[in-house]
């Protein structure tokens, strides 16, 4: 098989020969499992019935059965309590020891740390400029992974936080419930 230049020779089989290899396996099935049809064959003649080692008489003549009735009307001798069960191979268990003196309850462990609220996530925003309106309020400008938010002193930003302070440097922010409060710190335009 001639390839170009950096090109992988493929080995695929062609379709043609995997047609006829699947239609080889299903006539080799069919001439398997096919009854024979052949009219010259002869049918199979019937199997004789085998004939064991015992002799068995044609004919059973009345004086050879005895019946001894009297014999199954005789009392059976009584075998004493069966306590038999087929589902069961093993001897039985030993009784259970008894009871000991009762145990005193341990008090359950107290938790060492206190329990309360779970403290509220992260905030996720950065301060990378600060904007100003003429001579006037000076505005945070914060950004997430879902975009750039201005703000100024007491306003919320994205619905979710409130802007505290604003200065030069720093901005602090918190949850607009006064959860989590931060200050961030100018981190510039970057990412």
């Amino acid at each position: 098989m001639e390839t170009e230049a950096g090109a992988v020779p493929t080995a695929r089989p062609r379709r043609g020969l995997v047609i006829a290899l699947v239609l080889v396996a299903v006539a080799a099935a069919a001439f398997e499992f096919w009854p024979a049809t052949n009219p010259a064959a002869p049918a199979a003649a019937p199997s004789k019935p085998r004939r064991t080692s015992a002799k068995v008489p044609d004919v059973i003549e009345p004086s050879d059965l005895v019946v001894r009735l009297d014999e199954l009307k005789a009392q059976r001798p009584d075998s004493g309590p069966v306590e038999r069960n087929p589902f069961r191979f093993q001897p039985k268990a030993p009784p259970p020891p008894p009871p000991g003196p009762p145990v005193a309850a341990r008090p359950a462990p107290q938790p060492t740390e206190p329990v309360g609220p779970a403290p509220p996530p992260p905030i996720p925003l950065k301060f990378i400029g600060i904007a100003r309106q003429g001579e006037g309020r000076l505005y945070a400008v914060l950004r997430d992974d879902r975009g750039v938010y201005y703000g100024a002193e007491g306003d919320v930003v994205e619905g979710r936080y409130r802007i505290h302070r604003v200065s030069k440097d720093s901005v602090d922010v918190s949850y607009v419930d006064g959860r989590g409060r931060v200050s961030l710190p100018l981190s510039g335009g970057g990412a």
